[in-house]
């Protein structure tokens, strides 16, 4: 298959308009001469059609894919567009539209402001449409911003701020490139309502950090960037954690043998280690480093921000956190929607969980970020409900939030529904420290260490064990 630039997720939270950038100082292959006037994606397809045809087909674009690493997901294709999160629950009731407060600012912009698309949700069917509908300068175009404006219609599409500006928006999307730190940061660190939200290790800080905060992706050190260990062909991003629903390179995996040895240290009893326990354990000793990160989203408990004007739920941030730990074998199970949920004996519904126990070959301990959340549940069913976030930032009614969104998600109108505990295990894989920084061993092994060995499967400390 044809190897194709990796198109990122969206990038619609900051960036300079033209001239105001040091990107216009730089050079592009585009600035010569490829084409005169950008006049929307049609330009691009111009040249590029195969590339937007794969990127089309790509979990980016799609918000859904394979699920080989889903243990009850039976062959079906999930991602966003079909599962619940305990963030801002599912795009379904909240897609695109300006929510503004009563002091006439805009607070939200529905969910397809985190996608690669100027509007339309995606269809699995391709089509002139769909096509024209992929922002390739929303990941490619050093710069870009874009807004919601609506049509003649009164449709809601977004556009580049620079759309009444002909030789600025020329010059902005001729700045074309593989996508940089800041342009998959915009998204990706923005995720779940503000600067770190939502992963925990994926920070703006990222974008030019020291090699304490992350030995990878420093500029002053090793230097990579987000392209060099998640790009895979045809547009398909390598890599999924333990916590994605969709695989985008189910053959193409990316892990930490990916780039290192098995045997990295050159130190026997470290070396043993990494038969068992995954490099992030001792590498990742904390994470949300700089920016705090939502750790509980109590939904049953509408929150309000009079200097804002607006909702939300009741967070609870976290800085500095330490991870929790657990076995993964590469596999996970997934809490669908539409299906009766399977309380722990605590009644906390597990949404993600990763797969492995002690005796479990295959697994390792891994490092996670353990978010917890209240969420609607139908009374009668049993089934997740996802809510109409956006206009309850506005409103903050939660009741109504409920019922749009068990009537977007299942046709469900006046549903009866009650409040459930949902906890998802997340994995940590960013703000890699150097040897420097990576844990020592009586980190772990001493007493009230950060181990839950009996968690684990072990009857206390092996190491312990093993001296005795």
């Amino acid at each position: 298959m044809k190897r194709t630039a990796l198109l990122a997720p969206v990038l619609v939270i900051t960036g300079l308009a033209a001239g105001n950038s040091p990107a216009a100082t730089r050079e592009y292959s585009h600035q010569d001469g490829y084409f005169e006037h950008y006049e929307g994606t049609k330009t691009c397809l111009q040249c590029h059609e195969e590339e937007a045809t794969s990127f089309f087909h790509s979990q980016h674009y799609q918000w859904q894919g394979e699920t080989p690493g889903l243990v009850n997901a039976g062959g079906r294709r999930l991602g966003k567009l079909n599962t619940m999160n305990d963030f801002c629950t599912n795009p379904l009731a909240s897609w695109i539209g300006n929510a503004a407060n009563s002091d006439g600012k805009v607070i939200a912009q529905g969910c397809s402001k985190c996608h690669a698309g100027l509007g339309l949700k995606p269809e699995p069917t391709l089509s002139r449409a769909q096509l024209e509908n992929i922002d390739c300068l929303i990941c490619h175009a050093s710069g870009y911003r874009r807004d919601l404006y609506r049509d003649e219609a009164g449709h809601w599409d977004w556009k580049p701020i620079l759309w009444q500006n002909q030789p600025g928006l020329d010059s902005v999307s001729k700045r074309i490139s593989l996508p940089e730190r800041t342009m998959c940061l915009r998204c990706h660190a923005g995720a779940g309502g503000g600067p770190n939200f939502k992963r925990g290790d994926l920070e703006y800080e990222l974008a030019d950090c020291s090699p304490e905060f992350d030995v990878h992706m420093a500029s002053a050190g090793n230097n990579l960037h987000c392209v060099d260990c998640h790009r895979g062909d045809d547009h398909r991003v390598r890599g999924r954690g333990a916590d994605l629903a969709g695989t985008d390179s189910p053959d193409n995996p990316l892990t930490c043998e990916s780039c290192h040895d098995a045997r990295p240290h050159q130190v026997a009893i470290l070396d043993r280690h990494t038969d068992r326990v995954n490099c992030t354990v001792c590498h990742i000793p904390t994470f949300a480093k700089k920016d705090p990160t939502d750790m509980v989203r109590d939904w049953s408990t509408p929150q309000r921000h009079d200097v804002a004007n607006k909702w939300s739920a009741t967070i609870t941030m976290g800085q500095d956190v330490q991870p929790v730990y657990a076995w993964f074998n590469g596999k996970s199970r997934v809490t669908l929607m539409g299906e009766p949920v399977q309380p722990g004996p605590d009644g906390v519904v597990t949404l993600m969980r990763p797969e492995g126990t002690r005796k479990d070959k295959a697994a390792k301990i891994h490092a996670f970020k353990l978010h917890r959340a209240t969420v609607p549940l139908l009374e009668d069913r049993g089934w997740l409900v996802p809510l109409a976030v956006d206009e309850f930032f506005v409103d903050g009614d939660l009741h109504k939030a409920v019922v749009e969104g068990a009537a977007a998600a299942y046709g469900v109108h006046d549903a009866a529904y009650r409040w459930v505990p949902v906890q998802r295990y997340m994995g940590i894989f960013h703000e890699v420290q150097p040897a420097a920084g990576a844990l020592e061993c009586l980190d772990c092994h001493r007493e009230g260490g950060r181990m839950d060995w009996k968690a684990l499967g072990y009857p206390g400390d092996p190491l312990l064990a093993a001296i005795d």
